[in-house]
């Protein structure tokens, strides 16, 4: 069963195509994707929409969003004929079926295939945007061009602004869950928030208004539960996009706290770094995803180094940038902006942060003795050429299909190393599994 959801980075692929014998899917970035896993034209719920699909290729083209069709049945091959704009409009042979068993769209059952057709819109950053299972084969393309109707429009290029080294990604938190961490900080009150200073050779807490002016509710403290759902969205949404853009992998994080900015108080964090003192040196990245986006004025994010420009995320969108960058959290004029704010680093800055312990004026609380803070987000580093250790479908992963999948193509069509399952072999989910 498919375990991606909406936000979520798909796996890369490399699969032969109808315009290329090894196209790497990871360079269709930049643009909306249209991914239909069809399986088998035999199966009349893939085959309709196929059909559908293919009779839209124009329309593809003009709203410059490529198709890809993905078949597992070597007989697919004579479908080639069927393309009329291999720029916008491809068919892939998934003949060992690796590709869609990434996916969780297919398992094999002895000789038996049990294939979910399904499409996926998805981002230019290959994230998913939105899920289309196949309910009614005779609408469900008209379902997704409507959807694709509604994207905006490619922008020409344009010459690059000043602007700071930073990461945006939107869709990390669903809007329902931004709402569930604000009313467990008005439900709590949180507690007012200082920052760390150097003080005669120690790393103490400041509280001083002139320079902060801000409310926070730690997670850790308050509900130890969430760490997991919070992390497991770090895994799946986060850590790719910092590996791919950073090539550094996150394995650690340091304190989830909702944080409010109240306008009624002038909320605000003025300049700072966020590693400059022996306790904080182990910081490498820090994160906020906003909560409420257009629920106050004012209450952006500023790095004065790189230009003028303020940043302000949208609900459930994060941003991340190094904790070596000046930045301020401009003044709320008016209402309350809420935020989910976190540090990440890697195990060899683990290994500083325990060396520098000695170095903090105060040690941490007792109740976080059993729920630290810090923990292990993954046993293994993600990266686009590695796996989730969890046995979910990679966030960012290189799915290098083998046999066919590097093959040449034959007079006869793609084949795969075992025989291929016959047209009754193409089983929806909701169908009766076939008795052996």
């Amino acid at each position: 069963m498919m375990s991606l959801t909406v936000g979520d980075p798909v796996p890369w692929f490399m699969l032969p195509s109808t315009s290329n014998p090894t196209f790497h899917f990871d360079t269709v970035g930049g643009y909306y994707v249209v991914l239909f896993f069809f399986g088998s034209s035999k199966y009349y719920k893939a085959a309709v929409p196929l059909r559908d699909f293919c009779q839209r290729q124009t329309q593809f083209l003009t709203l410059k969003i490529p198709f890809f069709g993905i078949s597992v049945d070597s007989d697919d091959a004579a479908l080639a004929e069927l393309v009329e704009h291999p720029s916008h409009f491809k068919l892939m042979w998934d003949f060992e079926a690796e590709v869609s068993r990434q996916y969780g769209v297919c398992q094999l059952q002895g000789e038996t295939i049990s294939y979910q057709p399904i499409t996926l819109v998805l981002d230019p950053t290959l994230r998913v945007l939105q899920i289309f299972p196949i309910q009614n084969p005779s609408e469900h393309v008209n379902q997704v061009m409507q959807f694709l109707e509604t994207l905006p429009a490619p922008e020409p290029h344009q010459m690059a602004a000043r602007q700071a080294p930073v990461l945006l990604i939107p869709r990390v938190f669903e809007p329902e869950f931004c709402r569930h961490l604000i009313q467990l900080f008005d439900a709590d009150g949180g507690e007012e928030s200082g920052f760390m200073r150097e003080k005669e050779g120690k790393t103490i807490s400041v509280t001083d208004y002139s320079f902060k002016k801000r409310r926070d509710l730690n997670l850790a403290d308050t509900h130890p539960d969430l760490l997991p759902t919070i992390n497991e969205l770090v895994i799946r949404r986060v850590q790719p996009e910092i590996e791919k853009a950073f090539q550094f992998s996150i394995t650690r994080f340091e304190r989830h706290v909702v944080a409010c900015y109240d306008g009624k108080t002038g909320g605000f964090f003025n300049r700072h770094r966020d590693n400059t003192t022996k306790g904080t040196a182990h910081r490498r990245f820090a994160m906020t995803i906003n909560l409420n986006t257009g629920d106050y004025e004012g209450g952006c994010l500023w790095f004065p180094e790189y230009g003028t420009r303020l940043y302000r995320p949208g609900v459930g969108e994060a941003v991340i940038f190094s904790c070596s960058l000046l930045h301020e959290a401009t003044p709320v004029l008016s209402g309350r902006r809420f935020a989910l704010l976190s540090f990440f680093y890697n195990d060899e800055d683990a290994e500083l942060r325990e060396r520098n312990r000695k170095f903090l004026a105060v040690e941490p609380k007792p109740d976080r003795a059993a729920a630290p803070e810090t923990i292990n987000l993954t046993p293994a580093h993600l990266s686009p050429h590695s796996s989730l250790s969890s046995g979910n479908p990679p966030a960012a992963a290189v799915a290098r299909a083998s046999g066919a999948a590097q093959a040449n193509p034959k007079a006869a069509g793609f084949q795969s190393k075992s025989p291929q399952p016959k047209a009754k072999g193409f089983q929806s989910k909701s169908k009766s599994k076939k008795k052996r």
